[in-house]
């Protein structure tokens, strides 16, 4: 199966960027399955229904979340109906939503999407990663019930998202970082035949700090003061992602590539 995942959309430029490229670019790669992490695509914090809506219609199967999944209040109900949205997996129980779920991908085959939030620098404590993940993975083997796994690794520390990726392989078809919204160049298969990229960085305007405008973040840097909130960044955004093909019958993954496109970033097209 050919694999897109794209990571988090930041604010207008990047929700742009999907609705208007989105489709070209799973026909450049003819991707048969798309997930795209969107929690920063309303203001950048969180995703109203209505923006959840545009990045469906542009092409995305599914949507994931983070810690900034109900920012947006309407999201609170909206989840509970729209079941392409994705919440981290250890958010508390009483949480609206899901955080892991099998989806129909073309010829029958089934893919679970799986988002968990890391612990460390993290600004609230959130339920252990590890033992979530877990779970869901042994409910839905690799191989058996899923054609293919992929598991959003929303994270601050690399080293908590690399231990998530080595404590998959072989259990994951792709264990992908977001959070950061810097890309790594770390893209790879893991021993056991699981694709693994750090942190897959932002679909947003990369002139910029990490999404965001750059006046007020300096601001508060060089100053230690704030004037206002941060406000995303409005330029052309760079769409980055990974792209992972899997087989059919193991779900181990046979090749993974880095995604950019347009922006800042220098492309990288499909082979």
């Amino acid at each position: 199966m050919r694999i897109l995942f794209l990571g988090d959309v930041v604010g207008r430029a990047g929700r742009a960027a999907i609705a208007d490229r989105l489709a070209a670019l799973r026909a450049a790669w003819r991707a048969e399955f798309c997930v795209v992490n969107a929690e920063n695509a309303t203001s950048g914090a969180g995703l109203s229904m209505a923006h959840a809506r545009l990045l469906l219609e542009a092409g995305a199967d599914v949507l994931t979340l983070g810690d900034h999944a109900f920012d947006q209040k309407d999201m609170l109900s909206g989840i509970e109906g729209e079941p392409r949205i994705l919440r981290p997996l250890n958010y508390a129980k009483s949480a609206p939503g899901r955080g892991a779920r099998l989806f129909d991908a073309p010829g029958g085959r089934k893919v679970l999407v799986a988002q968990v939030l890391g612990q460390v620098f993290m600004k609230r404590a959130f339920d252990d990663p590890f033992s979530a993940v877990d779970a869901t993975l042994r409910a839905h083997p690799l191989g058996g019930t899923a054609n293919a796994v992929l598991l959003d690794v929303h994270c601050e520390a690399t080293s908590e998202k690399m231990a998530m990726g080595h404590f998959c392989d072989g259990r994951a078809s792709i264990v992908v970082g977001t959070h950061t919204h810097v890309p790594t160049a770390d893209a790879m298969i893991l021993p056991g035949g699981t694709a693994y990229q750090s942190d897959a960085g932002m679909c947003g305007d990369y002139n910029s700090v990490i999404g965001m405008d750059k006046a007020e973040p300096l601001r508060r840097f060089v100053t230690g003061m704030s004037r206002g909130r941060f406000q995303p960044a409005e330029g052309e955004a760079t769409l980055s992602g990974l792209f992972v093909e899997t087989d059919d019958r193991t779900g181990r993954a046979t090749r993974v590539e880095m995604v950019r496109d347009g922006g800042r970033l220098a492309p990288a097209g499909p082979a």
